[in-house]
């Protein structure tokens, strides 16, 4: 039987067969990042850069049947508006599509709760699309939103560099026992401030879980993040570090900053939440080493980071 290619695999062929995007131009402007990282980017014709991020939610996959729809509605949201944190712009603006199973009869309840914590986040649902699914189908959400940069370029998961050092917005793990995922904060504030700094060279929204997001920063960079699992803040709902780089749903950042001395850790903005960090450093690869990330255990075992996460296409 054939199988559905993972999660991974499956956005590797879109970036690698959308690269003819950079830099193609026209009446909307001029194509600065397509897939393959957080959001896209667009330099409009003024000049001003445009940030467009989207994300589904499945019943099921994301969240449980039984979920309050107030908290389903605010976690569609909250997703793309991480997104457009994680890049370090401000979110302006969202559109939203749900494909609502035949038995499903709080529609106008969604959207009211939709367009509430849209507006919450200061980007207000315009428009989008409704589709009757099948009876027994899951309710499946996607939104859309917008954002624009207030300053500084966009963060993108390719700018990490040797010698930088690794900082988080928060702990990890623990999101699904704890409810977080569903009432996490998106990180607006600390991506704004860390796209101004001057310092941070990458970040990524940990939604795949720590080990998988962080491989893919090392990937787009052509480096090695290397993460001490001793370092990591990690939620005392997971058993162990191990557990908490691979559940997924944290929704936090992961910067990668150059340190402003390198024998003090501190961090390269204030922010409320404090940063956290830093949990490892950038490197150069070693001679037959893949570009990605390495977690060294607690016994100074490496292991491949790009192996502990969450796939949603598994």
């Amino acid at each position: 039987m054939h199988q559905p290619p993972r999660e991974s695999e499956l956005l590797a062929h879109i970036r690698d067969r959308s690269t003819d995007l950079h830099g193609l131009a026209g009446a909307f402007g001029e194509i600065v990042v397509g897939p393959g990282d957080d959001c896209a980017v667009i330099r409009e014709p003024g000049g001003g850069l445009l940030l467009i991020g989207v994300d589904q939610l499945v019943e099921g996959r994301h969240y449980q049947s039984g979920t309050d729809l107030d908290l389903i509605a605010r976690k569609a949201i909250a997703r793309a508006v991480s997104d457009i944190a994680a890049m370090g712009g401000r979110p302006c603006w969202g559109l939203a599509t749900g494909v609502l199973p035949a038995s499903f009869s709080r529609g106008d309840e969604l959207f009211d709760a939709m367009a509430k914590w849209a507006r919450h986040w200061a980007c207000p649902l315009i428009g989008g699309d409704i589709a009757s699914g099948p009876a027994g189908s899951p309710l499946s959400l996607t939104v859309t939103v917008a954002g624009r940069m207030e300053g500084g370029a966009p963060l993108l998961r390719s700018g990490a560099l040797e010698g930088d050092v690794i900082w988080l917005t928060g702990q990890i793990g623990g999101s699904f026992e704890s409810g977080w995922h569903l009432r996490f904060e998106p990180r607006i504030d600390a991506g704004l401030a860390a796209a101004t700094s001057g310092r941070v060279h990458a970040a990524i929204d940990l939604s795949d879980g720590l080990g998988r997001d962080a491989a893919r920063v090392g990937v787009a960079s052509g480096v090695r993040l290397e993460i001490e699992a001793t370092r990591l803040p990690i939620s005392h709902r997971s058993k162990d570090w191990l557990t908490a780089v691979s559940e997924g749903e944290d929704y936090e950042l992961l910067l990668a900053a150059r340190p402003r001395h390198p024998e003090v850790d501190e961090p390269p903005f204030a922010a409320d939440p404090p940063l956290i960090g830093p949990i490892g450093c950038v490197r150069a690869c070693r001679e037959g080493e893949a570009p990605g990330a390495t977690i060294v255990d607690p016994h100074g075992v490496e292991h491949d980071a790009e192996r502990l996460g969450w796939d949603h296409g598994g």
